[in-house]
C-alpha cells in the first residue's frame, strides 16, 4: 500500500493546468455556417439512423453491393458521433443535494428519522455505509480537487431495424466495424468543477463546469451551454469521486433489493423533478426532455456502488403536422469494479457500460434500436493538485451570446442530456 502511496506522489507534473479547448456533448451533423449550428443535436442521431437505414435498405440489393465500402465510410463517422453523444459525457439527472458532504456535515450525524419515509431513511443509511467503506469517513480533510487520466474502446455493437414484420439487425461483428480507441483527462475541483478531454478515433470532445454553467464543445458544432440546473458529470459518479456519489443520492430513495452477477445489492434511485425537465427544454423547441432518472446499485457486502443505470426519454415533434412525435429512449448501465487504494479512498479503476438508443413513434409499427458499449480503464488518479485553480474552469466566452442589445447573456439554443 505505501509502494502505491509512493507512486501517486512521484508523479510529474509540467506546465499548470490550461484553460481546454471547449466541446459539446452530443451527436451532431456537419455545420457548414451560423445558422446549421442552430439545428437541434437531434439531427444527428436522425442522420445516423437514417445511414444505417440506407444500408439496411439496400444490403439485399446485388446491384448496391459494390458500394457497401462508401456505407461503411458514413456509418463510421456517424458511429463515432453517436458514441461521442451518448458515452462522451452524460450528465446525472439532478443537481448534488449537499455538496460539501463531509463526514461532520449535519447531514450525516445529526439526520432525523422521524417523519422521513422508510426509503429515504433507508437510502441515507446505505449512503452512510458507502462512505465508510470508500474510507471517506476516516480522512480527516477532504480532498480539494483531483485528476484522474484513463483509456476507454467504444464501440456500435448492432442496430436493429424494424418495419411492420420485418426485422433487419445490422451489426453484430459482421460489419467489419470494431470500435474506436482513445483516452480522457479529467479535473475536478469541490463544489461541482470540472473540466473533461476526451478524444475518440482522432475527435476530441471537450466539456467543463465552473460551478453554475456545464458547456461543451465539438469540432462540429462548435461551443455551447446545458440548459437546466447544473448537473454533475456522469464519470465522477462511476467509482471516481464517492462525496459527489454520495451527494447525489443524498435524498434518494431505496427501491429494494437486486442481484447483480454475483452479488445482493441496494437499489438506489434518483430521478429529475418536473420543473428541472422544464428548464432543460426550450420553449419552441422540437426536443422536450419527458423523464430522466438514475439508479445505484450499492453491494450488501462491501458497501461499494458496483452498478450504475440511468433512463432517459425524449419526445421529438417534427416540423410537418401530419408526422408523428418520434420518442427516443436512451439507458445506459455501466459495471463499476476493480476499487483501489488512493490516499485512503476506494477509486474504481475499471468498468464497463451498455447503452441502448431505442427509437420509436406513437403509433407506427416502425423502431430501431442500437446498442453501443464501452469499456474503460483508470490509468492515474491523484487528490490535491498542487497548482489547479478556479482559473482552469472558466468556460469559454463564446456560450454566451447578446440578447438583442441588452447584453444580457443566454445559453444558445441545444439539446442534450
Amino acid at each position: 500500500m505505501s509502494n502505491s502511496k509512493s507512486y501517486w506522489r512521484k508523479q510529474r507534473w509540467g506546465t499548470p493546468p490550461q484553460m481546454l479547448t471547449p466541446l459539446m456533448e452530443g451527436p451532431d451533423p456537419d455545420m457548414q455556417d451560423e445558422r446549421a449550428k442552430k439545428e437541434s443535436s437531434w439531427e444527428a442521431i436522425r442522420e445516423w439512423f437514417k445511414v444505417h437505414k440506407g444500408i439496411s435498405g439496400n444490403m439485399s440489393s446485388p446491384s448496391v453491393q459494390p458500394h457497401c465500402n462508401g456505407y461503411d465510410v458514413a456509418a463510421k463517422g456517424q458511429d463515432v458521433r453517436l458514441l461521442l453523444g451518448v458515452l462522451g459525457c452524460p450528465l446525472a439527472p439532478i443537481s448534488i443535494v449537499g455538496s460539501d458532504l463531509l463526514p461532520d456535515d449535519p447531514l450525516l450525524g445529526s439526520f432525523q428519522i422521524k417523519n422521513v419515509p422508510f426509503e429515504t431513511s433507508t437510502a441515507h443509511y446505505i449512503i452512510q455505509q458507502y462512505l465508510a467503506a470508500t474510507g471517506c469517513l476516516k480522512r480527516a480533510k477532504a480532498a480539494k480537487n483531483m485528476y484522474a487520466t484513463g483509456i476507454m474502446k467504444m464501440s456500435c455493437c448492432e442496430t436493429e431495424i424494424a418495419a411492420g414484420k420485418s426485422v433487419k439487425t445490422l451489426g453484430g461483428g459482421g460489419n467489419g466495424r470494431s470500435g474506436d480507441s482513445g483516452c480522457f483527462v479529467l479535473w475536478q475541483m469541490h463544489p461541482g468543477m470540472w473540466s473533461l478531454e476526451l478524444v475518440l478515433g482522432g475527435t476530441k470532445l471537450i466539456s467543463g463546469s465552473d460551478g453554475k454553467t456545464v458547456w461543451r464543445h465539438t469540432p462540429w458544432l462548435g461551443t455551447h451551454a446545458a440548459k437546466g440546473p447544473q448537473r454533475p458529470l456522469r464519470r465522477l459518479i462511476q467509482g471516481l469521486d464517492p462525496k459527489t456519489t454520495a451527494g447525489l443520492f443524498a435524498k434518494a430513495q431505496c427501491l429494494g433489493e437486486r442481484r447483480i452477477g454475483d452479488d445482493d445489492c441496494f437499489v438506489l434511485k434518483v430521478s429529475a423533478d418536473r420543473d428541472s425537465l422544464i428548464e432543460r427544454n426550450d420553449a419552441g423547441a422540437p426536443a422536450e426532455v419527458i423523464r430522466h432518472a438514475l439508479y445505484g446499485y450499492f453491494c450488501q457486502k462491501s458497501g461499494l456502488l458496483i452498478y450504475l443505470e440511468d433512463s432517459h426519454l425524449t419526445r421529438v415533434t417534427t416540423i410537418s403536422p401530419e408526422d408523428e412525435a418520434v420518442y427516443w429512449e436512451t439507458t445506459i448501465g455501466s459495471s463499476i469494479g476493480d476499487y483501489r487504494d488512493v490516499d485512503g479512498v476506494a477509486v474504481a479503476h475499471c468498468g464497463r457500460a451498455v447503452a441502448t438508443v431505442f427509437r420509436f413513434g406513437e403509433t407506427s409499427l416502425q423502431y430501431s434500436r442500437t446498442r453501443m458499449e464501452e469499456i474503460w480503464r483508470i490509468d492515474d488518479v491523484v487528490f490535491d493538485v498542487p497548482g489547479l485553480s478556479l482559473d482552469s474552469f472558466i468556460p469559454p466566452a463564446d456560450i454566451f451570446e447578446d440578447d438583442n442589445n441588452n447584453n444580457t447573456p443566454v445559453y444558445c439554443n441545444v439539446n442534450s442530456r
